[in-house]
């Protein structure tokens, strides 16, 4: 039998498009290979892998379906995944007893038919099958497959990752992001950590009032360290639920990196926690481009003014056509109502970005300079100030996660307190 790594549910799975919640794992450096029947199944296994979600694995599409993949394993190692294109069912399944004679052990093997039958279904499974999907299929279909073999059910999740970016700089996305972070770990009651990417000038560590001695550069400048224990000891707590991987924030070397630079540290805090939250700065380079296309959810900090309009509608753009699977990022507005100055109105954001700001966070910088100054967030400074409800609304949308319900006091609830404090 041909060897696979998870059993597929036992009911039929359809070729749907996904929620815009769902959220598919990337799947890790591995191996794929495609033998297809139809131009059209090919062009999807194709857009498939330019997906970020498949940026790690390696991806050969060839036509003639079973036959060739039959006739291409009898002198050659299998890869890690094969993915079949099958019409019927006869022959399918006299293919897969055939390919079964020549497969390597440990190779997953998807099927892609056009035959809706759970008896056919519950066959390939016993067979050994990893997963079958019905056609037509998309690209989204293809990489949910693939990545979800490597997601076993009784894994635990691998963890979310949030880019937040500036459309301009001082326009307070790092800010946002911490604050955002905050509800996050305190409202969602999700393990978050914030990644200060900002080496040189990074503010998280005074926004939270913490100094490290280590931090995200320790990480960086010895990627052959990196692994689980390594990451946990440059972590600094901040609360229960919220941990941080700080800057230095000093100016005694060059923070210039390669595109892949940060790639280990953030594979390894997707194994260990379920939020990670990027403070990327306003800069573009190689791996501030490859982070933000690599996040499973971005939001856009933007102040209501031309430069900042024109910068966030291009990088809307560039994000939508490098992630075509995902949903398109989200924007808020910042530092609204400053005093005398023109701005342009959210309206006109929306109709250029053809979408509406989550949030419109007014000019404040009383509350928000002392939060900053204290090194407190805004839920610290001011329990019932409006922004907090602002920061849970990007918090809920970006996790797709309602707020954690508090359980209701009851009558005796006073009481109760008063007999716990004796």
């Amino acid at each position: 039998m041909i060897s696979y790594a998870r059993q597929p549910h036992e009911e039929q799975p359809e070729a749907a498009s996904p929620p815009v919640e769902e959220h598919i794992a990337p799947a890790p450096r591995v191996s794929v290979q495609a033998f297809c029947e139809t131009v059209e199944t090919a062009a999807a296994v194709q857009s498939a892998g330019e997906d970020r979600r498949l940026g790690k694995a390696h991806l050969k599409i060839q036509m003639g379906g079973m036959a060739a993949a039959v006739e291409a394993y009898r002198s050659a190692p299998t890869p890690n995944v094969i993915v079949l294109e099958s019409d019927g069912r006869n022959d399918l399944l006299g293919g897969l007893d055939q390919l079964a004679t020549v497969c390597d052990a440990g190779t997953r093997v998807v099927v892609i038919g056009r035959i809706n039958d759970v008896m056919l279904y519950r066959e390939l499974v016993r067979r050994g099958v990893s997963d079958y999907v019905l056609a037509p299929v998309g690209a989204i279909d293809v990489v949910r497959s693939i990545c979800n073999l490597f997601s076993a059910p009784e894994a635990k999740a691998v963890g979310r990752i949030i880019a937040v970016v500036g459309a301009k700089g001082g326009v307070g996305a790092s800010t946002i992001s911490h604050n955002v972070a905050w509800a996050i770990a305190r409202d969602l009651a999700m393990d978050a950590v914030v990644a200060d990417l900002d080496l040189a000038f990074g503010t998280a560590g005074l926004d939270y009032n913490q100094d490290p001695p280590q931090g995200i550069a320790d990480a960086v400048f010895s990627p052959d360290r990196v692994d689980t224990a390594f990451i946990d000891r440059l972590l600094s707590k901040c609360t229960d639920h919220l941990s941080l991987l700080a800057a230095p924030a000093t100016l005694d070397r060059v923070y210039d990196f390669g595109t892949d630079a940060f790639d280990a540290v953030f594979d390894t805090l997707r194994s260990t926690m379920p939020c990670i939250v990027l403070d990327i700065p306003h800069q573009w380079s190689g791996w501030t481009k490859r982070a933000l296309i690599g996040a499973d959810d971005i939001l856009i900090v933007a102040a209501p003014d031309l430069a900042n309009l024109r910068n966030a509608k291009n990088l809307f753009d560039l994000l939508k056509a490098a992630r075509p699977n995902d949903r398109p990022p989200l924007y808020c507005l910042n530092q609204v109502g400053v005093p005398k100055r023109p701005e342009i109105a959210a309206a006109e954001f929306a109709k250029a970005i053809e979408s509406q700001p989550v949030v419109s966070i007014p000019f404040e910088p009383q509350i928000f300079g002392s939060a900053a100054n204290n090194g407190q967030m805004i839920a610290e400074i001011s329990a019932n100030h409006k922004s907090i409800e602002m920061f849970l609304q990007i918090a809920q949308r970006l996790t797709g996660r309602s707020e954690t319900k508090k359980q209701k006091s009851s009558l005796l609830s006073p009481l109760i307190e008063k007999l716990r404090g004796k």
